[in-house]
């Protein structure tokens, strides 16, 4: 049986992507694409994402949120953040 390969690399141990991994991500993969902020390849990632939506700057919220409600669909994650869903109306 061939072992299981990440995707994207992590740091061992942990959720954390290597810059290696962060790198290999497609533009689409991240919340806001044009900053490569904000990265969402996995459910854990989307939960991060939605955990640190209050770091984003109100011009880039919009997207971010968004993106995030988008991946959560993808992944399976309920979104449960009132900011990240009044944002997303906006």
């Amino acid at each position: 049986m061939t072992p299981h390969r990440d995707p994207f690399p992590h740091y061992p141990g942990t959720d954390r992507l290597t810059a290696e991994g962060r790198s290999e991500l497609p533009d689409s993969a991240f919340g806001i694409p044009g900053k490569r902020a904000f990265p969402m390849p996995d459910a854990e990632h989307v939960r991060d994402a939605e955990s640190r939506f209050h770091l984003a700057s109100d011009e880039d919220k919009p997207e971010l949120a968004r993106r995030i409600l988008a991946k959560a669909q993808e992944f399976g994650v309920n979104v449960q953040s009132p900011n990240v869903l009044e944002w997303a109306n906006k």
